[in-house]
């Protein structure tokens, strides 16, 4: 009987609902009421489940039954049950909020000190719930579970789709953050049992698992910036020469070339939708697609004017030249996510030859696309494809993300963020600043966030950048 509980014990409640490491080395095979091992061995359990008991009565819903999740599911969909979620405890009452108040010194990781390792946590988890707007998510997925429980609510798969995919998405961001806080009070608590049952081994294991979740929740604090809407999609990435010639078109080619390698460093997929070479070097504009999860999310830090100072690699007279190029991004919807249906009749559509050097017939025949949108004036062109319905398909995908922009900036009155509405691309409308000559120096005007290493950045370093724009911009709407 006692080993039937330990098993459930052991898939109930994961590490602390684990027994001293001497019970568990005893093999199964061996145990039997004749057995002096299984006679030792049962000895230890009875007696550390004894222990166990009087000092985790929290825990009677294990050691008697199933737990009541805080959540339900039918046919494999999750919905919040009508009970709250219950913040995790320790045995004494010991909740995040709770180790936050103890202000337990945080010192490295080295130390090993797991009072340390544990403030560090309780810190990142109210971090992480403060950039999720918690009180406003479980809100929402109240809303949400409430939903999809309607029975009519596949009568329109579209908008079913999108309260699923909402739904689905707010629910995991719900379940890590209290699956870490559970992992923290279970491992309080065995590292407390086991000093109270002088069991090193035990300690030193959970002081371990407390370390290795103090790393892994920091990434998790990087996630919870990107709580957009569109956060999660892919996107594309426009750069179009500013004021300048020659040399702001040859600094286009370097921002693009900056965020293809970034793209590639995060493991995106990238692709050149379109793209104007300049007369003499560089680009005009160009467009490239980045596929991959959250791509929209980091990638909208970037929207804005970027200036170059430099000595001008074009001028024979070394003279040093300021450059500017202005970059957007949209996001890819996605199938069943469009905000604007495109006509056929809305659409004109142009067939020209392709640009560029050459080769194997590819701009020998009228394979390029322009397609614009008549009512708005917005148009996309492509060229990089060596099939004209290939060419017409890629132009239309952008045409559709640029439509589906300028929806969403309409209704949410901030148009100038996006394609249709940039800002000025000269002096005063830069927000960020690479600077060559006489000093070495790229900074963010936005946060003022630098570093001296602009090599660094323009192969693709960028995530700090990002990352210090994003907190900036969740502080000011915080504030």
């Amino acid at each position: 009987m006692s080993f039937l509980l330990l098993k459930t014990l052991g898939k109930r409640s994961k590490q602390l609902c684990r027994i001293p490491t001497r019970i568990c080395s005893c093999p199964f095979s061996s145990l039997s009421s004749n057995n002096s091992t299984s006679h030792n061995c049962l000895s230890i359990f009875n007696s550390w489940y004894n222990s166990f008991k009087r000092r985790n009565k929290g825990f009677s819903s294990i050691l008697n039954g199933s737990p009541k999740p805080p959540f339900d599911s039918i046919c494999g969909v999750r919905f919040l049950s009508s009970e709250a979620a219950v913040e995790p405890t320790t045995t004494d009452g010991l909740t995040v909020e709770g180790i936050i108040a103890k202000n337990w010194n945080i010192v490295d990781e080295s130390e090993n000190d797991w009072k340390s390792h544990a403030s560090s946590i309780a810190q990142s988890i109210h971090l992480i719930k403060k950039r999720l707007k918690w009180k406003t998510l479980m809100d929402r997925l109240k809303v949400l579970s409430a939903q999809i429980n309607k029975a009519d609510l596949w009568d329109d798969p579209v908008h079913a789709g999108k309260i699923s995919r909402e739904h689905g998405s707010l629910m995991n961001k719900m379940e890590d953050v209290m699956a870490i806080e559970q992992e923290l009070v279970e491992h309080i608590d065995m590292i407390k049992l086991a000093r109270e049952e002088n069991d090193p081994e035990l300690e030193s294991e959970s002081v371990k698992a407390l370390l290795r979740i103090r790393r892994n929740v920091k990434e998790k604090e990087l996630e919870a910036l990107l709580s957009g809407e569109h956060d999660y999609c892919s996107c594309f990435i426009e750069v179009q020469a500013g004021a300048g010639g020659t040399e702001s078109m040859d600094w286009a080619s370097m921002v693009m070339q900056m965020y293809k390698l970034w793209a590639q460093r995060k493991g995106y997929g990238v692709a050149v939708v379109d793209e104007m070479p300049g007369e003499i070097a560089g680009i005009k504009r160009a467009t490239i697609k980045v596929d991959g999860e959250n791509a929209f999310g980091y990638a909208k830090s970037e929207v804005g004017v970027h200036r170059l100072v430099r000595i001008s690699p074009f001028d024979s007279a070394k003279r040093r030249h300021t450059s500017f190029a202005a970059v957007a991004v949209i996001p890819i919807l996605g199938d069943g996510s469009t905000r604007v249906q495109i006509n056929e009749s809305d659409l004109r559509i142009d067939r020209f030859r392709s640009g560029g050097a050459g080769g194997q017939s590819v701009n020998t025949t009228e394979s390029a696309v322009r397609i614009t949108h008549i009512p708005t004036g917005i148009t996309a062109s492509c060229q990089n494809e060596r099939s004209q319905h290939l060419n017409k398909a890629s132009a239309m995908a952008v045409l559709q993300s640029r439509l589906d922009q300028l929806e969403m900036a309409r209704q949410a009155q901030v148009n100038a963020q996006h394609t249709q509405s940039l800002t000025e691309i000269s002096w005063g409308n830069q927000i960020r600043s690479y600077v060559l000559h006489p000093y070495r120096m790229v900074k963010d005007l936005r946060t003022n966030y630098e570093v001296s290493d602009p090599d660094s950045v323009l192969e693709g370093d960028l995530d700090d950048f990002i990352l210090s724009f994003l907190s900036t911009s969740l502080d000011k709407d915080e504030e």
